[in-house]
């Protein structure tokens, strides 16, 4: 592991465990409002990667797509905050987002295209509205706390292992994972993914309570079971959405999205496994949990 890379992952380290600290201790909620920071900037940092891979996007679309982006987890949580119905603030922010698009369609139609159309509203739902997900996991009603910790601990955990398990074991179990798409991943690195995103969401539940925080969960199975499998699907779910990245990558001829984040590349590059595992997790919490 390169020290840029060992460097910025630290500092990742840190500032999720300073926001984590916050959430907790800040009171009526407002703590929750520096997640809610973090996953606008994700938005809006990773629209503006996007459009610049893409590259087919009109300069006015391109505008739409960036305010909305940045729209997008502010209304959700106004909406969820004062008027208790954030995902009609979804709703709302992501209509208007493609109606808006599809206008300078017709009224921009020298530089705007169907092509660029169908990029836009790819943006705007990639980057806008798996973001806005993640804010609702930070705003669930009951154990937003967990949750957060069990997706901010399984899906690093789940890259860390599945690297070290490709590392040590790639050479001596070669089967590749999705060699068109990333040539580089192999299956044994996708099995250590699935035991360190279980492990990691296992060692979530209990840092949670050893913390003391309540950890009562309306479900029939034990907790350990339950976080055993909400740990394997964050795992699944975060490597297709590194698998994803990569298509999307390998699409538009790049390597990385960025160079924000040095080691890593950009957001985009950092997030995408987080963005598709959000979903995952307030599912779970929402629904079983």
């Amino acid at each position: 592991m390169s020290k840029n890379r060992t460097i910025t992952s630290v500092v990742y380290v840190i500032v999720v465990i300073a926001l984590c600290a916050g959430k907790w201790l800040i009171p009526s909620g407002y703590g929750s409002l520096l997640f809610d920071a973090l996953f606008t900037a994700i938005a809006v940092l990773g629209s503006l990667e996007l459009i610049r891979a893409l590259g087919c996007i009109s300069y006015m679309q391109r505008a739409v797509t960036i305010v909305f982006c940045a729209l997008a987890v502010p209304l959700y949580v106004i909406f969820e905050m004062f008027m208790g119905s954030g995902f009609a603030g979804i709703a709302y922010t992501m209509g208007a987002g493609m109606l808006a698009i599809a206008l300078f369609f017709v009224i921009d139609h020298e530089s705007s295209n169907l092509k660029s159309t169908g990029a836009s509203i790819f943006v705007l739902i990639y980057a806008g509205l798996l973001s806005t997900i993640l804010s609702a996991v930070n705003h669930l009603e009951n154990s937003s706390m967990l949750a957060i910790m069990v997706l901010f601990i399984s899906v690093p955990l789940t890259d860390a292992i599945a690297f070290v398990f490709g590392i040590l074991l790639g050479k001596k179990v070669p089967l590749k994972l999705a060699p068109k798409v990333s040539p580089h991943k192999t299956v044994i690195g996708s099995v250590g993914g699935l035991i360190g995103g279980i492990g990691g969401a296992v060692a979530a539940y209990y840092l949670f309570t050893a913390l003391g925080g309540d950890a009562s969960l309306n479900t029939a199975l034990p907790a350990w079971a339950a976080m055993i499998i909400i740990g394997f699907c964050i795992s699944v779910v975060t490597q297709f959405g590194d698998l994803f990245e990569s298509a999307v990558k390998r699409e538009c001829g790049i390597k990385d999205m960025g160079k924000l984040l040095p080691g890593h590349g950009g957001v985009m590059d950092r997030f995408d496994g987080t963005l598709f595992a959000g979903i995952v997790v307030f599912l779970s919490f929402f629904f079983m949990l």
